[in-house]
């Protein structure tokens, strides 16, 4: 008889997340497997993949925080991110998994009542977990700096396994919309504008060369993109700058494809998906030193050990020559690289894990 597993993904609420995009990979690789497993996914039923297993769905309703529905049937429950609000409580036979993607929130300034209520939070999904699951290593050495804060079982596993990616079958794409700075060189970063990404040291970093700056944003941080807004006036950059936002897959390729290389100047990571996918077209990165962004690149991205202006030109310029010099071969290095962080490879380690446990 095949074990049930019951996967949260309701994180699909929002399509263009990184969480959703690893709810996505991890569903599409559990499908793509060989299984003894029978799968249950939690989540809104119109932003979840098709299956060819036919996976069971249940349907994410707003009433679920306040009325939960039997999982008694379920061998293991995964809840996919730390700060999910449901399967707080599982019956005595259960196995729990959680994944945990950062305690950013200890780091990052926040106000005291908020980091409380996160540390709660966080502790009603791993306090009864028999194994955490760290998106990298880095989350995994701050998880256990902090052990403290938390009260956990006995014998809690504590894992690393990456978050995995599904890459486009190919590398050349085609875009509807006519941009400016197609044909230029640029500079392009993708993720949330908001401070701990940092962005606004990319303004300094171009008032110092000739290049263009394209944001790929999904939202902001009111306050961050007013200050950020008035940077790129106060720097006269206002030509050289280009926001974007909510943008589908196939034009964020064309966007990476055409880009002179990828920046990630990012202050807090617990992983870093879209370096990795820059890294998927052969694209030089540069990342900042911090956190587990040296996972990601390692000795293949260049990295700014500060952000003073000079300082992040510098190194930009030596990268680049570094990258000119031997461009293909570099880039089939960035590739293969990239092809570590697979949705196969991220399945198979879950699957490996569930299997386990309940064995």
């Amino acid at each position: 008889m095949e074990k049930k597993i019951l996967i949260d993904a309701e994180r699909l609420k929002y399509p263009k997340s990184g969480i959703a995009n690893v709810c996505v990979s991890l569903i599409k690789g559990l499908d793509e497997k060989t299984s003894d497993f029978e799968y249950t996914l939690f989540g809104p039923k119109k932003n979840i993949p098709h299956t060819k297993k036919n996976f069971k769905i249940i349907n994410w309703k707003f009433w679920h925080k306040k009325f939960s529905f039997s999982t008694g049937s379920f061998a293991l429950i995964h809840t996919a991110h730390q700060l999910s609000r449901y399967f707080y409580t599982i019956k005595k036979e259960q196995k729990k998994v959680v994944t945990l993607h950062d305690l950013n929130f200890l780091h990052d300034g926040s106000p005291k009542q908020k980091v409380e209520k996160s540390t709660k939070l966080v502790q009603k999904n791993i306090g009864n977990a028999d194994a955490v699951v760290c998106i990298s290593e880095f989350v995994k050495d701050d998880f256990i700096k902090n052990k403290n804060l938390f009260s956990l079982k006995n014998k809690v596993r504590v894992e690393v396994i990456y978050n995995g990616l599904i890459f486009p079958n190919n590398t050349e794409f085609n875009s509807k919309t006519t941009y400016s700075f197609i044909g230029k060189k640029y500079i392009l970063n993708i993720g949330v504008l908001f401070p701990k990404k940092n962005q606004e040291v990319l303004l300094d970093l171009i008032s110092k060369n000739d290049k263009e700056l394209v944001l790929i944003t999904s939202s902001a941080k009111s306050a961050y993109k007013e200050r950020f807004l008035e940077k790129i006036k106060a720097l006269g950059l206002e030509n050289r700058v280009h926001i974007l936002e909510n943008i589908d897959n196939d034009e964020k390729y064309f966007l990476i494809q055409h880009c002179e290389s990828y920046c990630h100047p990012s202050l807090a990571e617990g992983f870093g998906i879209p370096p990795v996918e820059a890294m998927y077209f052969g694209k030089p990165v540069f990342l900042s030193r911090l956190t587990s962004l040296p996972e990601i690149g390692g000795d293949l991205a260049f990295y700014f050990d500060d952000f003073s202006p000079e300082d992040m030109q510098q190194v930009y310029a030596h990268g680049m020559q570094t990258y000119g010099a031997k461009t293909d071969e570099y880039a089939l290095k960035l590739r293969e690289r990239a092809l570590k962080f697979g949705y196969r490879e991220m399945a198979g380690a879950y699957e490996k894990l569930y299997g386990e446990l309940l064995n």
